[in-house]
């Protein structure tokens, strides 16, 4: 896997591509501000780009910014965007514009290596993946107009590990089911939030934006 990391704050990005490069992952390229992430996404074309939503120079959402010009400009490459808050609205903006290939950690994960490949593995396979701490937040909102209103307690519990990236093999043994049941317990998301099977669409992507948005 090649890999650019985007970090204004040299001793956490040479962190990271010390852990990305000990694993044997190729870090191609690194950057500390946007416009030197674009042009080494541009002559690099990695499969991942890691980068820091708090950027230079307002340190606000130019790392986010990047990560959507990224996705509009390169769809094949993927986004794993990193952020020191829990910021939903954030998650759901990234999801939201290109549904696929990104991803939102919190910093506090990154330096475990598990995670972090788990999540580079699967934004590179075009999946999406959502920090857990983001996830226990969303579900814990109250909605005036809830469109998950009518899934049961288990579905809302797999739509859950389903919007946290994990695989059907993974929801089962977190729940202790069989990957029949979960599939089951998929369906019947997808039937309940009305997302029809179509070539044009990643209903799993769909049903996870379903769940983030407010």
């Amino acid at each position: 896997m090649r890999v650019v990391v985007a970090e204004d704050q040299l001793l956490t990005r040479q962190g990271i591509v010390g852990l990305l490069m000990s694993a044997g992952v190729d870090v191609v390229g690194e950057a500390a501000e946007a416009a030197t992430l674009l042009s080494r996404v541009q002559a690099l074309h990695p499969d991942v780009a890691v980068i820091d939503i708090r950027m230079p120079p307002t340190h606000t959402d130019e790392g986010l910014v990047a990560a959507d010009r990224i996705r509009s400009l390169h769809p094949d490459i993927g986004v794993l965007v990193l952020s020191q808050y829990v910021d939903a609205g954030w998650a759901m903006r990234l999801m939201s514009d290109h549904p696929g290939h990104c991803g939102y950690l919190l910093k506090e994960r990154v330096f475990d290596v598990a995670i972090l490949l788990d999540a580079l593995g699967r934004v590179a396979d075009g999946e999406t993946v959502i920090d857990p701490t983001v996830v226990a937040r969303l579900l814990a909102r109250k909605r005036q107009h809830d469109p998950l209103a009518e899934l049961t307690d288990r579905e809302r519990e797999t739509l859950g590990l389903l919007a946290e990236g994990l695989t059907n093999r993974a929801i089962a043994a977190r729940l202790s089911v069989t990957e029949r049941t979960v599939e089951a317990h998929i369906q019947q998301v997808f039937d309940k939030l009305e997302l029809e099977e179509s070539p044009d669409h990643n209903r799993r992507v769909l049903a996870v934006i379903t769940y983030l948005r407010r």
